[in-house]
């Protein structure tokens, strides 16, 4: 179901976001990569201390808590929500190249709780994990939200019920409404189907206590949008990682200063830092996204949870 009039996005073809710049192309890609200086960091880090959630949380209070990367689970009124999901030892679409984790999960797969939908904000690796997703598909009762197009790929892999949305769309399911918002991104999961499905971010509804989960976004004018369409969240999860070098990755990445300028834009209650710590996809060190945060958010309610640590927002 559609009720809003969120700027066009899509040619007939392929999806673009509207009135700001496009990802880098192939040749810039080369440039990255002959000029890249990356930040050394550890092969992996062995400092995660796994818990395990309860299976449900009954009540209006809301536990959020930290996987990896940007799964977060997220439990309010005995619902369990995933976002992103990713449990594999690579963000990768073959098994010994590719980003590699550097911290396990902070929750075993043994021990997650039943989850009852799924929310995929595209089809990156990092974010649209197939082994991940067929595990959970198998566990069975999970409904999977996907952005437009997005659907094919799970379908044919048996993963399902799915359900498929444009921006400005919206789905109810089990007592709370998950709206499809913008953000500002692209996709692409081999060399000839960029753009060819749809980004995007979730504001969850439940009992008028919204969360948004931003997905992967650069900054620009979808959070204000969001914010007047909405009103503010109660909870943001904010990207902060996958940034430099700047003149590359800025029309797809937030950085950690630009994530603390979204959450004042938002006028978020609480926002957790989400997209860092586990893969290092990009020029800066692992654990670097966290330290700028820290340095920029200043008295902001802008957590940094650990693999493994929870929050429980009132």
């Amino acid at each position: 179901m559609s009720d809003s009039k969120f700027p066009n996005h899509f040619d007939g073809k392929r999806f673009y976001n509207p009135d700001a710049p496009e990802a880098r192309g192939f040749l810039d890609v080369v440039r990255w990569k002959l000029t890249s200086r990356p930040e050394p960091s550890p092969s992996f880090i062995s400092d995660v201390e796994q818990s395990v959630p309860p299976q449900r949380v009954e009540g209006r209070g809301l536990r959020i808590t930290l996987v990896n990367h940007s799964t977060v689970l997220l439990q309010q009124l005995g619902l369990n929500i995933l976002t992103d999901p990713i449990w594999s030892e690579r963000a990768s679409p073959v098994a010994h190249i590719g980003p590699r984790r550097r911290r396990k999960p902070g929750v075993s797969w043994e021990n997650l709780p039943p989850i009852d939908a799924v929310l995929l904000s595209h089809n990156h690796y990092d974010h649209l994990d197939l082994p991940t997703l067929r595990q959970l598909a198998a566990r069975g009762d999970s409904t999977f939200v996907v952005p437009a197009g997005v659907a094919r790929l799970l379908r044919s892999e048996n993963i399902g019920p799915t359900h498929e949305l444009d921006w400005g769309e919206s789905l109810s399911l089990l007592g709370f409404t998950i709206h499809c918002v913008p953000a500002l991104h692209f996709s692409a999961r081999g060399i000839y189907d960029r753009n060819m499905t749809l980004w995007c971010g979730y504001v969850i509804e439940c009992q008028e206590r919204l969360t948004y989960f931003a997905g992967d976004t650069a900054f620009g004018n979808h959070f204000a949008q969001i914010r007047e369409k909405f009103g503010s969240p109660h909870l943001a999860l904010l990207p902060i990682g996958a940034y430099e070098p700047r003149w590359f990755m800025s029309p797809v990445h937030m950085g950690p200063d630009e994530a603390v300028r979204a959450h004042e834009i938002l006028g978020a209650k609480t926002s957790i830092a989400i997209h860092h710590g586990t893969f290092q996809l990009t020029d800066e060190g692992l654990d670097t996204p966290k330290k700028q945060l820290i340095a920029c958010a200043k008295d902001e309610p802008f957590l940094i949870l650990e693999n493994g640590q929870f929050a429980d927002v009132p």
